[in-house]
């Protein structure tokens, strides 16, 4: 674990930070490849690209803070040190989905094609960021004496929650590895799709990953019917509604998402 990138007198960078930046630089590459599908120039995709980031950003950290208030009490300058790291996906997900629909309107061009648009880019973005949480040192798993495992060094975030150096599972390299898959997959896939599908596919294949990853998952301290983590009990209500909207999507459109699709 890295947490400081650079250092450069009162400046610091964290690694975090710059996984964060490379993410911002990858994702409106995705959004250009296909932005005829919804419609929009590059302009509105780097517009997209800061509406998404920030209210991403936003949601991911109130629930963070909300999660974890225990770590905030009393540290209210603290809940804004978003460069420390402590963000949550689905809250980062839902406000980004607002601010997509905000978008879409002010634009006049069609949600559910602008939702489709960001399903490659995702991944991809996401992939950077848990790289940035493993140099960080949060979203850290349990104990383990498997051989993946790795030893966080004294001050991480992993350190003061056991107490001491102790081998766990490297969870958000987990994670990444399989945000990697789901991005080769949309790239694959997405041609061939139809309206409404790759964003209820993202979800689906997400769900499945996360719902997977969070069984090795550490830092987590309060259980939803002492079994499921909060993170797990959203897969589980997400899940089937995404998978209902894929099939939905699949019979309600009979041309693929690069042609203009029609009703049947």
């Amino acid at each position: 674990m890295h947490r400081i990138f650079l250092q450069l007198g009162p400046l610091t960078i964290t690694w975090y930070g710059v996984m964060a930046g490379i993410a911002a630089i990858c994702s409106p590459i995705m959004l250009r490849r296909n932005k005829a599908y919804a419609g929009m120039n590059d302009d509105q995709c780097y517009d997209l690209l800061i509406y998404g980031v920030l209210s991403g950003i936003i949601g991911a950290r109130v629930f963070y803070v909300v999660q974890f208030w225990d770590n905030f009490r009393g540290k209210f300058l603290e809940i804004f040190k978003v460069y420390h790291g402590g963000l949550v996906f689905y809250g980062g997900f839902l406000f980004a989905i607002l601010a997509i629909y905000i978008f879409s309107r002010r634009n006049k061009l069609d949600f559910l094609r602008v939702l489709d648009l960001c399903a490659p880019a995702l991944p991809l973005g996401h992939f950077f960021g848990r790289i940035g949480c493993f140099l960080n040192g949060c979203c850290f798993g349990k104990r383990t004496d498997s051989i993946f495992g790795v030893v966080f060094p004294k001050g991480s975030d992993p350190y003061y929650f056991y107490g001491c150096e102790v081998k766990i599972h490297p969870t958000q390299l987990y994670e990444a590895f399989g945000l990697i898959i789901i991005f080769f997959i949309f790239l694959k896939l997405f041609p061939k799709l139809k309206k409404g599908q790759p964003s209820s596919l993202y979800v689906i294949l997400y769900a499945l990953l996360r719902f997977s990853v969070e069984i090795f998952r550490g830092d987590h301290r309060d259980f939803i019917f002492g079994i499921f983590t909060p993170a797990q009990f959203i897969c589980i209500l997400i899940f089937p509604i995404a998978v209902f909207c894929y099939y939905y999507f699949g019979l309600n459109y009979k041309t693929d998402i690069l042609q203009k699709d029609e009703r049947k």
